[in-house]
């Protein structure tokens, strides 16, 4: 099993970046996937009936053969090793700070449910402030548009957890009501479209757009005045 291990986590898929209290969901959720590629997310089950440590007799009082004392003490053995192995592997995956904090307690669903109470209610008091700044976020005509559209999909990114999901319509509506005051019409517009919009095409149309602005807005340069300064030598007039 440790070789095993050593090679699943050899593997760039799993490999997990230090935990040190912030992005709790995302750590949680590679670490679930780590579990599952080393087959040991069966500790997790909350239904798992701790082992016997001895077969107990049949109902008609038959005593448990030698080999099914012998399958109990294999399968003792392989939860021990398996929960030795998931107690390590979340250590090995939180900062220092957080390593001397937990290191002391002794089982691994320890450390797990003392991470979930903690860090899980700190990221959703994260989330509703980033919502209310999701709310508050407004597009400005001092700055490139696309850019900040791009600045609020990462606000989405942030706060979208299991229990959070921000419809791709709700995000279409959302862009077209934050635009500002000069692009009023154009937002009329489009919300006036019959078929809804993704995502990928409200953010083209946008480009188009900008670019579009960006021409309009362009100076035009004044036609060149052309001025004319009397030479000393005669009927010779000197354009500057």
């Amino acid at each position: 099993m440790e070789t095993e291990s050593i090679k699943v986590m050899n593997q760039d898929m799993v490999k997990l970046d230090k935990f040190d209290g912030n992005n709790y969901s995302r750590w949680k959720d590679k670490m679930l996937f780590l579990l599952i590629a080393l087959k040991i997310s069966y500790i997790l089950d909350p239904s798992l009936e701790p082992i016997p440590e001895e077969p107990a007799a049949s109902n008609d009082g038959t005593q448990p053969s030698a080999w099914e004392i012998e399958q109990i003490k294999i399968k003792c053995k392989k939860h021990e090793e398996d929960e030795l192995l998931w107690r390590d592997h979340i250590l090995n995956t939180l900062s220092d700070r957080l390593y001397d904090l937990f290191t002391g307690m002794q089982t691994a669903k320890e450390i797990w449910d003392v991470l979930e109470f903690k860090y899980k209610a700190e990221e959703q008091g994260t989330n509703m402030y980033l919502i209310a700044k999701y709310f508050d976020f407004k597009i400005i005509d001092t700055k490139p548009l696309l850019e900040q559209v791009h600045e609020l999909q990462v606000l989405v990114n942030k706060i979208r957890t299991p229990k959070i999901d921000i419809p791709k319509t709700f995000q279409v509506g959302a862009i077209i009501a934050k635009l500002p005051p000069s692009w009023k019409e154009y937002g009329k517009k489009f919300l006036h479209k019959s078929e809804d919009s993704t995502l990928e095409q409200i953010q083209k149309h946008l480009r188009i757009e900008e670019e579009s602005h960006s021409r309009d807005n362009k100076p035009v340069m004044n036609e060149t005045k052309v001025n004319f300064v009397e030479s000393k030598i005669p009927n010779l007039r000197i354009r500057i």
